[in-house]
């Protein structure tokens, strides 16, 4: 008879009320309504070449940060999905399990999807864009259910037909992402797995929102570029512990205590950028396919100084 092999005992057992926790946020990368600057939601839109480079740089920036995930969460949508499984294989930790989950899907745009964002300012004016984009409570109009957009008719939410959003406010997303949060991410955090969360914009400002207490009047003022780790440690009651050397909020936002693994600085570029975009109306041009190309090459000098530092 062999020697009953010795248990190895439940990580839980060596977590105390001082342990600190590890959460990483990624948006995907570029899909190609992004590219187009239009409305997506919760169309399956795939990344584009460019979009795949923005993820395979995000898991590189990763690997050279020494981040080691034991779990990501996602959403069923190929643009998030897609990047979890490039950032995975540049981490070369592609055996951590994925989940994915509908509430984790982008907010739904309604009766905007498909259209183009810097038209729609133009239309309805860049302060009801925005209040629709950006804003707490207020939903963009509905979508009607023949629209040719519609998930409903999607055979993957087929046993969520009855409760899929016709549109949705941010504060809808937060109460669809919380229940995710609560059920599944928050066990897995206090149980010591450092977590990738792998989404969308609104979806993962609704997460943002909660975990940093963002009021909804100031939301509105928050946005998120893609493919940027934002890096969060948190307490043994999942509030964040602020490790920046001033003690204060990015630079870029002004509202997080997480660190941004790209800098604050070419964040900043990125959103000043992407909001130009939609509603600086004087700006005809697309700017995804103007400042693509540049936008790449600026992340691949960054990404060769820093591996030249170490």
């Amino acid at each position: 008879m062999t020697k009953e092999p010795t248990l190895i005992p439940k990580i839980e057992n060596t977590l105390n009320e001082n342990t600190n926790y590890n959460l990483i946020f990624l948006r995907h990368g570029q899909s190609t309504w992004n590219r187009d600057n239009r409305f997506i939601g919760w169309t399956d839109t795939p990344l584009t070449s460019d979009g795949v480079l923005e993820a395979r740089v995000a898991g590189s920036i990763m690997k050279e940060c020494g981040v080691q995930i034991d779990e990501v969460h996602t959403s069923m949508l190929r643009r998030s999905i897609r990047t979890v499984n490039l950032v995975l294989m540049e981490l070369g930790q592609e055996y951590v399990p994925v989940y994915k989950h509908w509430r984790l899907n982008e907010r739904s745009y309604g009766a905007l999807v498909g259209s183009n964002k810097k038209e729609m300012s133009k239309l309805h004016g860049p302060e009801q864009l925005k209040q629709w984009r950006r804003g707490y409570d207020t939903p963009p109009p509905p979508m009607d259910e023949q629209h040719e957009f519609h998930p409903r008719k999607l055979k993957r939410y087929r046993e969520i037909k009855d409760i899929i959003p016709d549109c949705e406010s941010l504060k809808d997303t937060v109460g669809r992402s919380s229940v995710y949060w609560d059920t599944v991410v928050a066990p897995s955090l206090k149980a010591g797995k450092t977590v990738l969360i792998v989404g969308h914009e609104n979806n993962l400002r609704s997460l943002i929102m909660r975990l940093e207490g963002i009021k909804p009047s100031d939301i509105i003022n928050l946005s998120l570029p893609r493919a940027v780790p934002l890096c969060y440690t948190v307490d043994s009651s999942l509030q964040p512990v602020n490790e920046r050397e001033d003690g204060g909020k990015d630079k870029a936002t002004g509202f997080l205590t997480g660190k941004w693994l790209g800098g604050d600085e070419a964040v900043g570029e990125t959103l000043e950028r992407d909001n130009k975009n939609v509603y600086d109306v004087k700006v005809e041009e697309n700017l995804e396919l103007e400042g693509g190309k540049e936008r790449g090459e600026k992340w691949r000098k960054w990404k060769e100084e820093r591996m030249e530092g170490e």
